[in-house]
């Protein structure tokens, strides 16, 4: 998601019920387990009650990976058991350095391969690349390489909500920085089977997702990629 979900539209629950519904066609469970990972906004309180009271039963069966206050001695065997991963906005920089240190970062990739659904908002969604750009550093956004390169290329989240985002990215991707990506819009999602990108999504008719590409010219080509409006 480049924007949206509980985090940022609280009352439009359409692309969280996607992710259920990927899940469910995954598992075969009208209650399919799903499990939040909140390291990149510090395990807050807040997200973590959002969510529970979001995805609570008869929706789904929830639980929370900490590694703040860790109460979880084996992060495989609690990932191995969902049906889908959930992983909120916030610090990306952070989130990649903390996953990294007690091996998180293999044990997503593992469950990748074994079918589990991924999902996320902005830094959530970032992860999954190899590059963005990302104001984790400070309040001036700027390119951040080394995510876990689950799916190639670049990912920017909020594209026409942020006023940095848009003119960056063609920058970056234009000159080399970055790879060639996507820029997605807030209340859009970018859905993949494998690494192939199957559909856009949205929760806004107006919300969109955008293939960007070097021209050779030292600019870029934008390409507005086809959606489906889940209202």
């Amino acid at each position: 998601m480049g924007g949206g979900g509980f985090q940022m539209e609280p009352d439009n629950p359409l692309l969280d019920d996607h992710v259920l519904a990927l899940a469910r066609e995954r598992s075969g469970r009208q209650v399919p387990r799903i499990c939040l990972i909140p390291t990149a906004t510090g395990d807050d309180r807040d997200v973590i009650a959002d969510f529970e009271r979001l995805f609570a039963s008869p929706r789904a069966e929830p639980c929370v990976l900490r590694l703040f206050g860790r109460t979880d001695d084996d992060l495989a065997a609690v990932v191995r058991e969902q049906d889908a991963v959930y992983v909120p906005g916030g610090s990306t920089e952070n989130l990649l350095a903390l996953w990294r240190l007690p091996g998180l970062d293999r044990v997503l990739r593992d469950a990748w391969r074994a079918g589990v659904v991924l999902a996320g908002m902005s830094a959530g969604a970032i992860c999954w690349f190899d590059a963005a750009t990302t104001d984790s550093f400070g309040p001036t956004l700027r390119p951040l390489r080394g995510g876990l390169g689950i799916l190639e290329g670049t990912f920017v989240p909020h594209l026409h909500g942020e006023p940095q985002r848009l003119p960056l990215l063609r920058r970056l991707i234009g000159d080399g920085t970055i790879p060639p990506g996507y820029g997605v819009d807030d209340g859009a999602a970018l859905v993949f089977r494998g690494r192939e990108l199957a559909e856009v999504v949205t929760s806004d008719p107006a919300a969109a997702a955008y293939r960007v590409e070097p021209d050779g010219a030292g600019g870029v080509t934008e390409t507005r990629l086809p959606g489906r409006y889940l209202g």
